[in-house]
Protein backbone atom coordinates (compact mmCIF):
# COMPACT_ATOMS: atom_id res chain seq x y z
CA UNK A 1 0.00 0.00 0.00
CA UNK A 2 2.77 2.47 0.93
CA UNK A 3 4.64 1.82 -2.31
CA UNK A 4 1.46 2.39 -4.33
CA UNK A 5 0.72 5.64 -2.50
CA UNK A 6 4.30 6.81 -3.01
CA UNK A 7 4.26 6.23 -6.74
CA UNK A 8 0.88 7.90 -7.13
CA UNK A 9 2.38 10.93 -5.38
CA UNK A 10 5.28 11.07 -7.83
CA UNK A 11 7.99 9.30 -5.84
CA UNK A 12 10.21 6.91 -7.78
CA UNK A 13 11.33 4.59 -4.99
CA UNK A 14 10.29 3.76 -1.43
CA UNK A 15 11.63 1.41 1.26
CA UNK A 16 11.46 0.94 5.01
CA UNK A 17 14.15 0.65 7.65
CA UNK A 18 14.37 0.49 11.43
CA UNK A 19 15.66 3.40 13.55
CA UNK A 20 18.53 1.27 14.86
CA UNK A 21 19.72 0.29 11.37
CA UNK A 22 22.56 2.87 11.16
CA UNK A 23 24.67 2.10 14.27
CA UNK A 24 27.93 3.45 12.76
CA UNK A 25 26.48 6.74 11.53
CA UNK A 26 26.89 8.61 14.82
CA UNK A 27 30.59 7.78 15.13
CA UNK A 28 31.28 8.66 11.49
CA UNK A 29 29.55 11.98 12.02
CA UNK A 30 31.55 12.69 15.18
CA UNK A 31 34.79 12.03 13.30
CA UNK A 32 33.67 14.31 10.46
CA UNK A 33 33.00 17.18 12.87
CA UNK A 34 36.09 16.52 15.01
CA UNK A 35 38.29 16.87 11.93
CA UNK A 36 36.65 20.17 11.07
CA UNK A 37 35.36 18.84 7.75
CA UNK A 38 32.00 20.57 8.36
CA UNK A 39 33.61 24.00 7.96
CA UNK A 40 31.36 26.84 9.11
CA UNK A 41 28.24 24.66 9.27
CA UNK A 42 27.98 25.00 13.04
CA UNK A 43 24.52 23.51 13.06
CA UNK A 44 26.05 20.10 12.37
CA UNK A 45 27.99 20.22 15.63
CA UNK A 46 25.05 21.68 17.53
CA UNK A 47 22.74 18.83 16.44
CA UNK A 48 25.34 16.07 16.65
CA UNK A 49 23.55 13.93 19.24
CA UNK A 50 20.15 14.10 17.57
CA UNK A 51 21.53 13.71 14.06
CA UNK A 52 23.48 10.54 14.81
CA UNK A 53 20.54 8.45 16.03
CA UNK A 54 16.90 8.77 14.86
CA UNK A 55 15.74 7.71 18.33
CA UNK A 56 17.49 10.71 19.84
CA UNK A 57 15.37 12.92 17.58
CA UNK A 58 12.14 11.04 18.40
CA UNK A 59 12.40 8.23 20.99
CA UNK A 60 9.02 6.74 20.05
CA UNK A 61 9.92 6.04 16.41
CA UNK A 62 9.67 2.37 15.42
CA UNK A 63 9.90 2.50 11.63
CA UNK A 64 11.28 4.92 9.03
CA UNK A 65 9.84 5.06 5.53
CA UNK A 66 12.37 6.56 3.11
CA UNK A 67 11.16 7.93 -0.21
CA UNK A 68 13.16 9.05 -3.21
CA UNK A 69 12.38 11.26 -6.18
CA UNK A 70 14.48 11.18 -9.33
CA UNK A 71 15.81 14.55 -10.50
CA UNK A 72 18.09 13.28 -13.24
CA UNK A 73 19.18 15.79 -15.92
CA UNK A 74 18.38 15.34 -19.60
CA UNK A 75 22.08 15.64 -20.51
CA UNK A 76 25.48 15.58 -18.83
CA UNK A 77 25.62 18.82 -16.78
CA UNK A 78 29.39 19.00 -17.26
CA UNK A 79 28.91 20.21 -20.84
CA UNK A 80 28.22 23.70 -19.44
CA UNK A 81 31.74 23.77 -17.99
CA UNK A 82 33.01 24.04 -21.57
CA UNK A 83 31.18 27.37 -22.02
CA UNK A 84 33.06 29.92 -19.87
CA UNK A 85 30.70 32.75 -20.80
CA UNK A 86 27.83 30.80 -19.19
CA UNK A 87 27.14 29.94 -15.56
CA UNK A 88 26.81 26.36 -14.33
CA UNK A 89 24.04 25.89 -11.76
CA UNK A 90 23.77 22.52 -10.05
CA UNK A 91 21.09 20.29 -11.58
CA UNK A 92 19.02 20.20 -8.40
CA UNK A 93 18.62 23.99 -8.32
CA UNK A 94 17.51 24.70 -11.89
CA UNK A 95 13.81 24.78 -11.06
CA UNK A 96 11.64 24.47 -7.94
CA UNK A 97 12.95 23.88 -4.42
CA UNK A 98 12.58 20.16 -3.83
CA UNK A 99 11.91 20.67 -0.12
CA UNK A 100 8.61 22.38 -0.86
CA UNK A 101 7.75 19.95 -3.64
CA UNK A 102 8.30 16.81 -1.57
CA UNK A 103 7.12 17.84 1.88
CA UNK A 104 3.46 18.34 1.00
CA UNK A 105 3.32 15.01 -0.77
CA UNK A 106 5.04 13.24 2.12
CA UNK A 107 2.54 14.72 4.55
CA UNK A 108 -0.32 13.30 2.50
CA UNK A 109 1.23 9.82 2.50
CA UNK A 110 2.07 10.10 6.20
CA UNK A 111 -1.56 10.84 6.96
CA UNK A 112 -2.63 7.70 5.16
CA UNK A 113 0.02 5.63 6.99
CA UNK A 114 -1.29 6.99 10.29
CA UNK A 115 -4.88 6.14 9.34
CA UNK A 116 -3.91 2.65 8.23
CA UNK A 117 -1.66 1.73 11.17
CA UNK A 118 -2.94 3.90 14.01
CA UNK A 119 0.62 5.13 14.61
CA UNK A 120 1.86 8.68 14.98
CA UNK A 121 3.95 10.13 12.15
CA UNK A 122 6.51 12.88 11.49
CA UNK A 123 7.78 14.05 8.11
CA UNK A 124 11.32 15.23 7.30
CA UNK A 125 12.88 16.56 4.07
CA UNK A 126 16.48 17.63 4.72
CA UNK A 127 15.35 20.33 7.14
CA UNK A 128 15.84 18.48 10.43
CA UNK A 129 18.82 16.58 11.92
CA UNK A 130 18.11 13.36 10.02
CA UNK A 131 20.86 11.36 8.28
CA UNK A 132 18.76 10.51 5.26
CA UNK A 133 21.52 9.02 3.11
CA UNK A 134 22.54 6.32 5.61
CA UNK A 135 18.87 5.60 6.30
CA UNK A 136 18.15 5.28 2.57
CA UNK A 137 21.10 2.90 2.21
CA UNK A 138 19.89 0.85 5.19
CA UNK A 139 16.45 0.68 3.62
CA UNK A 140 17.89 -0.67 0.37
CA UNK A 141 17.27 2.30 -1.94
CA UNK A 142 20.93 2.20 -2.89
CA UNK A 143 24.30 2.53 -1.21
CA UNK A 144 26.47 5.44 -0.18
CA UNK A 145 29.13 5.80 -2.84
CA UNK A 146 32.69 6.96 -2.41
CA UNK A 147 31.44 10.53 -2.96
CA UNK A 148 29.26 10.00 0.17
CA UNK A 149 26.00 10.43 -1.77
CA UNK A 150 23.44 7.74 -2.43
CA UNK A 151 23.92 5.67 -5.58
CA UNK A 152 21.06 3.67 -7.08
CA UNK A 153 21.17 0.87 -9.63
CA UNK A 154 18.16 2.43 -11.33
CA UNK A 155 18.67 6.18 -10.92
CA UNK A 156 22.42 6.62 -10.53
CA UNK A 157 23.32 9.56 -8.29
CA UNK A 158 20.23 11.70 -8.95
CA UNK A 159 17.79 11.17 -6.07
CA UNK A 160 16.15 13.54 -3.60
CA UNK A 161 15.36 11.91 -0.27
CA UNK A 162 12.64 12.40 2.32
CA UNK A 163 11.49 10.33 5.27
CA UNK A 164 8.42 9.54 7.32
CA UNK A 165 9.03 8.52 10.93
CA UNK A 166 6.26 6.50 12.53
CA UNK A 167 5.52 4.76 15.81
CA UNK A 168 3.98 1.90 13.82
CA UNK A 169 5.90 -1.32 13.34
CA UNK A 170 6.43 -1.84 9.59
CA UNK A 171 8.57 -4.74 8.30
CA UNK A 172 11.95 -3.34 7.15
CA UNK A 173 13.50 -3.92 3.74
CA UNK A 174 17.00 -5.29 3.23
CA UNK A 175 20.01 -3.07 2.42
CA UNK A 176 21.91 -3.37 -0.86
CA UNK A 177 25.57 -4.21 -1.25
CA UNK A 178 28.07 -1.45 -1.98
CA UNK A 179 28.75 -1.81 -5.71
CA UNK A 180 31.44 0.86 -6.12
CA UNK A 181 34.18 -1.76 -6.26
CA UNK A 182 37.57 -0.34 -7.22
CA UNK A 183 36.05 2.59 -9.16
CA UNK A 184 37.20 6.06 -8.10
CA UNK A 185 35.69 8.13 -10.91
CA UNK A 186 33.86 10.44 -8.49
CA UNK A 187 36.98 11.04 -6.40
CA UNK A 188 39.16 11.83 -9.41
CA UNK A 189 36.52 14.16 -10.89
CA UNK A 190 36.56 16.61 -7.98
CA UNK A 191 38.13 19.92 -9.11
CA UNK A 192 39.23 20.88 -5.58
CA UNK A 193 40.30 17.46 -4.26
CA UNK A 194 37.63 17.53 -1.57
CA UNK A 195 37.86 13.79 -0.82
CA UNK A 196 40.76 13.00 1.54
CA UNK A 197 39.83 9.32 1.21
CA UNK A 198 37.03 7.26 -0.32
CA UNK A 199 33.71 7.82 1.51
CA UNK A 200 35.12 10.91 3.26
CA UNK A 201 34.35 14.50 2.25
CA UNK A 202 36.09 17.64 3.46
CA UNK A 203 33.30 20.17 2.94
CA UNK A 204 35.73 23.06 3.27
CA UNK A 205 37.16 22.13 -0.13
CA UNK A 206 33.84 21.25 -1.79
CA UNK A 207 32.54 23.67 -4.43
CA UNK A 208 28.97 23.12 -3.28
CA UNK A 209 29.97 24.25 0.20
CA UNK A 210 32.12 27.12 -1.05
CA UNK A 211 29.39 28.56 -3.28
CA UNK A 212 26.37 27.88 -1.05
CA UNK A 213 27.11 27.40 2.66
CA UNK A 214 30.21 29.59 2.81
CA UNK A 215 29.20 33.15 3.70
CA UNK A 216 32.55 34.83 3.15
CA UNK A 217 34.87 35.34 0.21
CA UNK A 218 35.81 32.30 -1.84
CA UNK A 219 39.32 31.34 -0.64
CA UNK A 220 41.90 32.36 -3.22
CA UNK A 221 43.29 28.84 -3.57
CA UNK A 222 39.95 27.54 -4.91
CA UNK A 223 38.84 30.36 -7.22
CA UNK A 224 40.33 29.04 -10.44
CA UNK A 225 39.03 25.55 -9.73
CA UNK A 226 35.49 26.93 -9.53
CA UNK A 227 35.58 27.63 -13.24
CA UNK A 228 32.08 28.80 -14.16
CA UNK A 229 30.28 26.91 -11.37
CA UNK A 230 28.09 29.59 -9.80
CA UNK A 231 25.87 27.49 -7.54
CA UNK A 232 26.91 24.04 -6.41
CA UNK A 233 28.79 21.39 -8.35
CA UNK A 234 27.72 18.14 -10.01
CA UNK A 235 31.09 16.76 -11.05
CA UNK A 236 31.36 13.86 -8.61
CA UNK A 237 27.72 12.87 -9.18
CA UNK A 238 27.91 13.13 -12.96
CA UNK A 239 31.12 11.06 -13.09
CA UNK A 240 29.49 7.99 -11.53
CA UNK A 241 29.29 5.09 -14.05
CA UNK A 242 25.97 3.99 -12.54
CA UNK A 243 24.40 7.01 -14.20
CA UNK A 244 24.29 5.00 -17.42
CA UNK A 245 21.05 3.57 -16.00
CA UNK A 246 19.68 6.97 -14.96
CA UNK A 247 16.91 8.77 -16.77
CA UNK A 248 15.68 12.34 -16.88
CA UNK A 249 13.27 13.51 -14.19
CA UNK A 250 9.60 13.03 -15.05
CA UNK A 251 8.41 15.63 -12.54
CA UNK A 252 8.00 18.86 -14.53
CA UNK A 253 8.98 21.07 -11.60
CA UNK A 254 12.35 19.30 -11.36
CA UNK A 255 13.20 19.77 -15.03
CA UNK A 256 15.51 22.67 -15.81
CA UNK A 257 13.94 26.02 -16.58
CA UNK A 258 15.41 27.37 -19.81
CA UNK A 259 16.67 30.56 -18.18
CA UNK A 260 18.52 28.59 -15.48
CA UNK A 261 20.03 25.90 -17.69
CA UNK A 262 23.05 27.91 -18.91
CA UNK A 263 22.54 31.58 -17.99
CA UNK A 264 24.87 34.20 -19.48
CA UNK A 265 27.32 35.63 -16.98
CA UNK A 266 26.83 39.07 -18.53
CA UNK A 267 23.12 38.95 -17.65
CA UNK A 268 23.74 37.72 -14.11
CA UNK A 269 26.27 40.46 -13.37
CA UNK A 270 23.51 43.02 -13.95
CA UNK A 271 21.18 41.59 -11.27
CA UNK A 272 20.06 43.87 -8.48
CA UNK A 273 18.27 42.40 -5.47
CA UNK A 274 14.78 42.63 -6.98
CA UNK A 275 15.87 41.06 -10.27
CA UNK A 276 17.71 38.30 -8.42
CA UNK A 277 14.63 37.46 -6.38
CA UNK A 278 12.45 37.45 -9.46
CA UNK A 279 14.76 35.22 -11.51
CA UNK A 280 15.21 32.68 -8.72
CA UNK A 281 11.69 32.75 -7.30
CA UNK A 282 10.93 29.25 -6.00
CA UNK A 283 14.51 28.08 -6.63
CA UNK A 284 16.95 26.92 -3.92
CA UNK A 285 19.39 29.55 -5.28
CA UNK A 286 17.26 32.28 -3.73
CA UNK A 287 18.23 31.29 -0.18
CA UNK A 288 21.87 32.40 -0.49
CA UNK A 289 20.85 35.91 -1.46
CA UNK A 290 21.97 38.20 -4.23
CA UNK A 291 25.35 39.15 -2.68
CA UNK A 292 26.70 35.62 -2.25
CA UNK A 293 25.38 34.69 -5.67
CA UNK A 294 27.08 37.69 -7.31
CA UNK A 295 30.29 36.72 -5.48
CA UNK A 296 30.13 33.36 -7.27
CA UNK A 297 29.27 34.92 -10.64
CA UNK A 298 32.19 37.34 -10.35
CA UNK A 299 34.63 34.49 -9.72
CA UNK A 300 33.25 32.80 -12.83
CA UNK A 301 33.63 36.06 -14.76
CA UNK A 302 37.27 36.30 -13.75
CA UNK A 303 37.85 32.71 -14.79
CA UNK A 304 36.23 33.35 -18.17
CA UNK A 305 39.04 35.75 -19.16
CA UNK A 306 36.39 37.47 -21.28
CA UNK A 307 37.36 41.14 -21.44
CA UNK A 308 33.82 42.06 -22.47
CA UNK A 309 32.79 41.51 -18.84
CA UNK A 310 35.32 44.01 -17.48
CA UNK A 311 32.98 47.00 -17.46
CA UNK A 312 30.33 45.13 -15.47
CA UNK A 313 32.95 43.97 -12.98
CA UNK A 314 34.33 47.49 -12.68
CA UNK A 315 30.86 48.77 -11.89
CA UNK A 316 30.50 46.17 -9.13
CA UNK A 317 33.67 47.41 -7.40
CA UNK A 318 31.35 50.14 -6.17
CA UNK A 319 28.56 47.80 -5.03
CA UNK A 320 27.01 48.30 -1.59
CA UNK A 321 28.14 44.82 -0.50
CA UNK A 322 31.79 44.39 0.53
CA UNK A 323 31.51 40.71 -0.46
CA UNK A 324 30.56 41.72 -4.01
CA UNK A 325 33.18 44.47 -4.19
CA UNK A 326 35.96 42.11 -3.14
CA UNK A 327 35.01 39.48 -5.73
CA UNK A 328 34.71 42.20 -8.38
CA UNK A 329 38.28 43.30 -7.68
CA UNK A 330 39.62 39.80 -8.26
CA UNK A 331 37.54 39.34 -11.41
CA UNK A 332 38.65 42.69 -12.82
CA UNK A 333 42.31 41.87 -12.20
CA UNK A 334 41.94 38.90 -14.56
CA UNK A 335 40.04 40.74 -17.28
CA UNK A 336 42.26 43.78 -17.92
CA UNK A 337 46.00 44.09 -18.46
CA UNK A 338 48.20 44.76 -15.39
CA UNK A 339 48.88 48.41 -16.23
CA UNK A 340 45.20 49.19 -16.67
CA UNK A 341 44.40 47.37 -13.45
CA UNK A 342 47.06 49.29 -11.52
CA UNK A 343 45.61 52.58 -12.82
CA UNK A 344 42.11 51.52 -11.76
CA UNK A 345 43.38 50.48 -8.36
CA UNK A 346 45.00 53.86 -7.78
CA UNK A 347 41.59 55.50 -8.13
CA UNK A 348 39.34 52.90 -6.52
CA UNK A 349 41.38 52.21 -3.39
CA UNK A 350 40.93 55.83 -2.28
CA UNK A 351 37.18 55.21 -2.07
CA UNK A 352 37.37 51.88 -0.24
CA UNK A 353 37.20 51.57 3.53
CA UNK A 354 36.48 47.88 4.12
CA UNK A 355 39.73 46.12 5.19
CA UNK A 356 38.89 42.85 3.46
CA UNK A 357 38.19 44.59 0.16
CA UNK A 358 41.39 46.60 0.50
CA UNK A 359 43.21 43.30 1.02
CA UNK A 360 41.67 42.03 -2.24
CA UNK A 361 43.05 45.08 -4.06
CA UNK A 362 46.49 44.55 -2.55
CA UNK A 363 46.53 40.84 -3.37
CA UNK A 364 45.30 41.41 -6.92
CA UNK A 365 47.88 44.14 -7.52
CA UNK A 366 50.62 41.83 -6.30
CA UNK A 367 49.46 39.04 -8.58
CA UNK A 368 49.23 41.44 -11.54
CA UNK A 369 52.87 42.44 -11.07
CA UNK A 370 54.13 38.86 -11.09
CA UNK A 371 55.81 37.52 -14.20
CA UNK A 372 53.44 35.72 -16.55
CA UNK A 373 52.62 32.19 -15.34
CA UNK A 374 53.37 32.86 -11.67
CA UNK A 375 50.23 34.73 -10.65
CA UNK A 376 47.63 32.80 -8.65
Amino acid sequence: MIADEARLAGFDAVAVTAPDAIPLAAEHLREFVAQGFHGSMGWMEETLARRGDPRALWPEVRSIVVMAMNYGPDCDPRTTLEKPERGAISVYARNRDYHELMKGRLKGIAGRIAAMTGGDVKVFVDTAPVMEKPLAAAAGLGWQGKHSNLVSREFGSWLFLGSIFTTAEIPPDLPQDDLCGSCRACLDACPTKAFPAPYRLDARRCISYLTIENKGAIPLEFREALGNRIYGCDDCLAACPWNKFARAASEARLQARDELREPRLADLLALDDAAFRSLFSGSPVKRIGRDRFLRNVLVAAGNSRDGRLADACLGLTGDASPLVRGAAVWALSRLVDPQAFAALAARQVLREHDPEVLAEWSSALGAARMPAGEAA
